[in-house]
């Protein structure tokens, strides 16, 4: 394995069982057309996964954390969590922008959105939501 990835492994402190699906959580679709490779093998079909997984573990959390507040306040309060920015933010912080796999239209600044849905893809069943519990 790329030791480049062994650092981000390292930074998001989890060991990737399935290397390719890895692989694939770094593979932006433009690197995919570029190099011509199977859209199913770029990240989009992760992100959109990732998304909804955040958004249930979010849930969760909230809904156990926030026992009094009523769904509204708890729907404002995980609609400003699991959004562009803050995800764009996390992303940052770990510069998860300069793991993805390169294209020629990259831009150097550019600002990665994180694809979290690969570890919830390889961990199986043991996996954690953010409250510490087991998530299935």
């Amino acid at each position: 394995m790329n030791i480049h990835l062994k650092e981000l492994e390292k930074k998001l402190q989890y060991e990737f069982h399935d290397k390719n699906l890895f692989s694939q959580a770094l593979t932006h679709s433009s690197y995919a057309n570029e190099h011509r490779l199977d859209h199913s093998r770029c990240n989009e079909r992760l992100e959109f996964l990732g998304d909804a997984v955040l958004e249930i573990v979010t849930s969760d959390f909230l809904y156990h954390k926030y026992d009094a507040l009523p769904e509204g306040d708890l729907t404002k309060i995980r609609a400003s969590i699991v959004c562009e920015p803050t995800l764009a933010y996390c992303a940052g912080d770990i510069r998860l922008g300069e793991y993805l796999l390169p294209w020629k239209g990259r831009r150097g600044n550019w600002r990665a959105k994180p694809q979290f849905c690969g570890i919830g893809c390889d961990g199986g069943s043991d996996r954690r939501d953010l409250s510490g519990r087991w998530f299935y």
